[in-house]
């Protein structure tokens, strides 16, 4: 296997971070995950320098440009920069990223003069990458002038719009909030600035909702503050009822207007592109966008045109973006039924996911590819691995281990989707060309599915050789309910590396 030095590296067994019983209480079958561990364990390296942060949002928080977009799925733009050194990506070349987030993968390429493409369905990810890629076009004196003249607006006293919301959100903001929020939205629209500054001011609005809100992000869903009308009505039903009050731990404290946030936010990327444009040049790389589901959207792409691939898909992990994005998607107009639709058109990684492989086969026989997609269909079929595991989440549901069905409806299509993923950027990519995918291993009433290991066998199926799992030194625990039932078993968060040969 050929040796890579993304990371500072000391010798260590890898013991630890070995799964030694993928079934609790030896339930299920696990001979084929048994087989998998022990055959690619020998290409798995533990890092001194790789963490949590690196595969997160946390290190761009501080990161210029970066942090425009709070994406907390996202990973750093250091890791980036170590991924393009290490595949020897160059100026010029082409870089992917099928679940582009908040642009980082595409950004970093951009200040390297390297061409990316970006693939993603969330419209907040569009309105991030157009201000990203815009940062040596501003008029600062522009941005200065919109600053000031914000500094002076004041919310009219008979002013009654408000923004707009949806079931998920109702009641997410004070009133007066509410009306803040249209009224800045109305003005920005309506003024006289270029279109590149109003998107700016928009994302910088989409960055400001969360903090003026009364809920907080939280993994699979909001969390809400106890004085929001949620909470409010809920402690009302359960005093008349007779029951206890509910621990409400979320306290938001002094929540700022979004005067004073969007001042803020408009601030600190002010700041940026001044440094940003003193320190740098602009180039003619190229930055492609592609609002859409790579699922669908690959298929269409001349073969051959990669020279690497850096990402980080949705997890398997029943987190909803849906959900935990539901105030900007309604701030920018997402109603109930769209933001179903838009749940449904994500990758599988939440319960509420229907298959979409009748979509997909239909996708393939319209453009001609549908020997294609019978033979990826094939490398799902057979694939022992995968299997093993539908056949043991499929008995752990009727052993009553599993408390909703959705969950293996939800695994078997995140990997079915994921093997078409691997297949058309193995076709997209040149000889030679390397990929990465970070993601996150999982357990599912009390069987661990090693999605690092399963991902890599399916890659090498399609074509691919595997060269590294590189592995974090922390690992991931499990929720309280297994741990209760099953005990507890750490969980790898890898970046998986591949090569075309």
């Amino acid at each position: 296997m050929e040796q890579l030095t993304l990371f500072d590296l000391e010798p260590q067994s890898t013991e630890r971070w070995q799964v030694d019983n993928f079934s609790a209480d030896n339930f299920g079958q696990q001979s084929a995950r048994m087989s998998l561990e022990q055959k690619l364990i020998e290409i798995m390296v533990v890092s001194n320098d790789f963490n949590r942060q690196s595969v997160s949002y946390q290190l761009s928080k501080n990161d210029c440009l970066h942090r425009w977009l709070k994406y907390k799925e996202g990973f750093s733009a250091d890791l980036v920069k170590r991924l393009l050194k290490e595949f020897d990506i160059k100026a010029d070349d082409t870089v992917l990223d099928p679940f582009v987030g908040s642009g980082t993968t595409s950004l970093v390429c951009k200040m390297q003069k390297i061409n990316s493409i970006g693939f993603d369905i969330l419209p907040m990810s569009k309105i991030a990458i157009k201000a990203k890629e815009s940062v040596f076009d501003y008029d600062l004196s522009e941005i200065k002038q919109l600053i000031s003249e914000i500094k002076n607006l004041s919310l009219p006293e008979n002013y009654d719009k408000r923004t707009k919301y949806v079931t998920i959100t109702d009641g997410a903001y004070p009133d007066t909030t509410e009306k803040e929020i249209a009224f800045f939205t109305d003005w920005n629209n309506e003024s006289k600035y270029s279109k590149i500054t109003k998107n700016l001011v928009t994302l910088c609005i989409l960055n400001s909702l969360e903090k003026i809100s009364y809920t907080a992000k939280d993994g699979q869903f909001l969390r809400w503050d106890y004085r929001s009308k949620k909470m409010l009505e809920s402690a009302e039903y359960r005093r008349q009822n007779g029951k206890s009050p509910l621990v409400i731990r979320l306290d938001k404290g002094i929540m700022p207007t979004l005067k004073q946030s969007l001042l803020d936010e408009l601030n600190s990327v002010c700041n940026d592109i001044s440094s940003i444009q003193r320190n740098s040049q602009p180039n003619d790389s190229k930055l492609q966008f592609i609002e859409g589901n790579a699922l669908y959207e690959l298929p269409k792409l001349e073969s051959n045109i990669l020279n690497g691939v850096i990402t980080s898909p949705p997890y398997c992990n029943r987190y909803d973006y849906t959900r935990t994005y539901a105030l900007e998607l309604a701030y920018l107009g997402i109603t109930d039924e769209k933001i179903k639709r838009l749940r449904q058109e994500l990758l599988s990684c939440t319960v509420e996911n229907k298959p979409k492989i009748d979509y997909i086969k239909e996708n393939y026989i319209a453009l001609g590819k549908e020997d294609d997609f019978n033979r990826i269909m094939q490398i799902i079929e057979n694939n022992k691995t995968l299997l093993e595991i539908n056949n043991s989440l499929t008995e752990r549901s009727k052993n009553g281990d599993i408390n909703n069905k959705g969950v293996l409806r939800m695994v078997d299509g995140y990997f079915t989707e994921l093997t078409f993923i691997y297949a058309e950027l193995f076709r997209l990519c040149k000889s030679g060309a390397k990929v990465a995918f970070v993601n996150d291993n999982v357990r599912y009433g009390g069987e661990v599915i090693s999605v690092d290991f399963i991902s890599t066998e399916l890659a090498e199926q399609i074509g691919f050789k595997p060269v590294k799992v590189y592995s974090l030194k922390q690992q991931k625990g499990n929720s309280s309910q297994q741990m209760a039932k099953f005990g507890r078993v750490a969980l790898r968060k890898s970046i998986t590396v591949w090569e075309k040969p």
